[in-house]
């Protein structure tokens, strides 16, 4: 590390400040489930969450290896070209987590890694076969294998369940969420964790550092894994609320099958080398476990807010990176710029999400709700109260001590 220039020491802590952003955006793809139908406490759930992604961060290096030597020629790339890639993906991230839209951070990743690099050298720098096969194959595949899987499992379990004791199959399945959680945020960290690495490991490349086609070095696998772990704990706490009870409402059936369903696609495809979208794979599974439950429904505009994000997710981070490196591509001054300007626009999202903040204490609570207000004051025998979803409770006066009339109706709440 002992030749680590300013630039490429700029570089890896913007690849390890995305791998952060990654952690937060995704919590979603393994907690959200979970935390909507209570198996976890919001904060247990992303505790447990952020470990695991630690843990899988060491289980493979192949998607490291599908970026950092197959999706980009490493010849005549400059490390300016990297640091430009990673602001296109940070700051795509940040708008869709303001939004609450799940979109890809892998293909954020992709797309400022393929603008930056076709405004560098051209087209000559972008490997098209390994996009084709390793990143739009999969990005169309995945989402769609995970929602016929994870549609057929909710069948299953409801069928074999049918003759069973409501309250006991529920209890069994929730137990069986928190199992199927830790899969999911174990299969995240060997897929996402390793984008990073990847990243970093091309930068080292185009620095000198190390030789084109080395594996990622400990302390870089090390470093990612704890980045998007610390991401993780924090939790990205709207989009956990869209992907928990925004696209559909689940049963912990339904939530054990999704999550299942999920971490099968994801671990398979991290063994295989592609690097797929796990928040594609996982918000399939949650539409496929919804269409699976009779009586269930998918919210299809929620929905299809999302698919708009996903399509716009490759070119919108792919346009700003290769506008973030045409301006690195003017020299010092430019890279100081670009810099500036990630602070700066990220500092806003940020304070634009503390207008309707959203944590751990009202992740569940429906969008657009508030906590109702304690009744402090005096209540007329024959108010009204309206809460805010617009039903209606009467709560009798309480009667004098010392009357004789007769007691007062229990009150009755109309939920």
């Amino acid at each position: 590390m002992e030749h680590l220039t300013l630039l490429l020491a700029i570089v890896i802590v913007t690849a390890l400040v995305f791998d952060f952003t990654n952690g937060f955006h995704d919590t979603a793809n393994a907690m959200a489930t979970t935390i909507s139908t209570g198996a976890l406490k919001p904060k247990v759930a992303v505790g447990m969450s952020a470990v695991l992604n630690l843990v899988g961060a060491f289980l493979s290096v192949e998607v490291a290896k599908t970026i950092s030597g197959g999706l980009i020629n490493e010849k005549g790339i400059r490390t300016e070209v990297i640091f430009a890639a990673l602001v296109g993906a940070i700051l795509w991230n940040l708008f869709t987590w303001l939004l609450g839209l799940p979109s890809s951070s892998s293909h954020a990743l992709f797309g400022g890694l393929i603008g930056a690099t076709l405004m560098s050298v051209g087209t000559s720098g972008v490997n098209g076969g390994v996009v084709i096969t390793k990143i739009l194959i999969p990005a169309l595949a995945a989402p769609v294998v995970a929602g016929l899987a994870a549609m057929l499992a909710t069948r299953l379990t409801y069928r074999i369940g049918r003759n069973s004791d409501e309250k006991a199959t529920a209890k069994g399945y929730r137990a069986g969420q928190i199992a199927s959680a830790g899969l999911v945020s174990l299969a995240h960290g060997t897929n996402d964790a390793q984008k990073t690495m990847g990243v970093i490991t091309l930068a080292l490349v185009t620095g000198g550092v190390l030789a084109p086609g080395s594996n990622p070095p400990v302390w870089v696998i090390v470093s990612a894994g704890v980045a998007i772990a610390l991401g993780t704990y924090l939790g990205g706490w709207r989009i956990i609320r869209t992907m928990g009870t925004g696209l559909t409402d689940l049963q912990p059936q339904q939530g054990f099958a999704a999550q299942t369903s999920a971490a099968t696609v994801i671990l398979a495809s991290s063994h295989l080398g592609f690097s797929l979208s796990t928040t594609q794979s996982c918000s399939g599974a949650v539409m496929g476990a919804g269409l699976g439950r009779k009586g269930g429904v998918v919210r299809w505009s929620t929905a299809s807010r999302m698919f708009i994000a996903w399509g716009l997710t490759l070119p919108a981070a792919g346009l700003v990176a290769a506008g973030a490196e045409f301006l690195t591509g003017q020299g010092d001054w430019g890279v100081a710029l670009v810099a500036v300007l990630l602070v700066a626009v990220s500092g806003g999202i940020y304070l634009a999400s503390r207008r309707r903040p959203v944590d751990h204490t009202n992740v569940t609570a429906a969008e657009g709700t508030e906590p109702a207000e304690p009744v402090t004051e005096a209540v007329p025998a024959t108010a009204v109260l309206t809460d805010v979803s617009g039903l209606s409770a009467t709560i009798p006066a309480p009667v004098p001590t010392g009357t004789t009339t007769e007691p007062a109706a229990r009150k009755e709440v109309i939920a």
